[in-house]
């Protein structure tokens, strides 16, 4: 499992998860300012970047998979962010082993509710992406049907979250967002009108709101 880390060794740590088809790269726009007061840890999702194409995908299996990675890296907990399909792997992280998950970001998150969200599969493009394509179809058939225990369990998830939506630009079911954060103990729902990619379209506006929710002090003072 490939990985970046950026910031002071001595800084509490941070861990960042992209989207379905992205690599940690997609956090580049962010991850300067992030690691300005924490060590991030940024992973390539298995059949991603440069980490393995194994074959075989599902969320239970990424989840484990970052499970795996905080445990080979010595840290016993850490601020999870993650956009759509690693908001999802965080939502499970934060449900398996919440002690390991002091604060959740949740970007975008396709939510996992029966029958919020019809994903066909889709044909192989004509060119190879730069990822599995196997992870796509297999992704895309558990957020049409995700196991109605994901859904169920998030009323029980108290870890202090952030839920991000990128308002009416963004595919993504905005109510079903406000939904899931109404559903969790101590979950807020922001909007920034970016679409899907907050953190890549609107930067410094996802970076005010990262740092307002963990308290950091002041929003992004070098955004353009």
């Amino acid at each position: 499992m490939a990985y970046r880390v950026a910031g002071d060794p001595a800084a509490p740590p941070m861990l960042l998860l992209h989207a379905l088809g992205e690599s940690g790269h997609d956090w580049r726009g962010v991850l300067p300012e992030l690691a300005r007061s924490h060590r991030v840890h940024v992973p390539d999702l298995r059949g991603h970047g440069a980490s393995g194409f194994p074959g075989q995908y599902s969320f239970e299996l990424i989840r484990d998979d970052v499970l795996g990675l905080l445990d080979a890296l010595g840290v016993p907990e850490t601020v999870l962010i993650g956009h759509s399909l690693g908001a999802v792997v965080g939502l499970l992280v934060a449900d398996a082993a919440p002690h390991r998950v002091p604060r959740l970001v949740l970007e975008d998150a396709p939510p996992p509710k029966p029958g919020a969200l019809d994903r066909p599969p889709l044909e192989p493009p004509d060119e190879p992406p730069p990822y599995d394509f196997a992870v796509v179809n297999a992704i895309r058939q558990q957020l049409t049907n995700p196991d109605p225990q994901w859904w169920e369990r998030s009323a029980g998830i108290a870890v202090p979250t952030l839920v991000v939506g990128g308002g009416p630009q963004s595919q993504i079911p905005q109510e079903i967002l406000a939904e899931l954060a109404g559903r969790m103990p101590d979950a807020r729902f922001v909007t920034i009108a970016a679409g899907h990619h907050v953190h890549r379209n609107q930067p410094a506006a996802f970076v005010a709101a990262v740092r307002g929710f963990l308290d950091l002090g002041p929003a992004w003072a070098g955004a353009d």
